[in-house]
């Protein structure tokens, strides 16, 4: 199985199993990761679930949308990195990817 590492608000850092299918807020969320609220449960209708992707992945991942862009705006801790876990699809060709849990808005 590829993996997913994620490092949290406190520097720590997981190496989760991903599934190619499932977001990568999916896969987060399911590994019990409580930082990552995710609270619309993955409808891209919040910005619970903001991370930082690593830029060695940032050609990788599919474009943002507007309504991901738009969300986005909302927070203080957006950059050039930002994306939501909810709309990045995991894949083998993600496999190692790196992200890091935003701080809360």
């Amino acid at each position: 199985m590829p993996k997913l590492v994620v490092v949290t608000r406190d520097g720590s850092e997981q190496t989760l199993e991903g599934q190619s299918g499932l977001s990568v807020m999916e896969i987060i969320r399911d590994a019990g990761v409580d930082e990552l609220l995710a609270l619309c449960g993955g409808c891209c209708s919040c910005a619970t679930c903001h991370i930082h992707v690593d830029p060695e992945f940032a050609n990788k991942v599919t474009p943002m949308g507007e309504d991901e862009n738009d969300l986005l705006e909302s927070s203080d801790h957006r950059d050039e990195r930002s994306r939501l876990s909810c709309q990045i699809q995991f894949n083998d060709a993600l496999a190692g990817l790196r992200v890091v849990i935003a701080q809360e808005d």
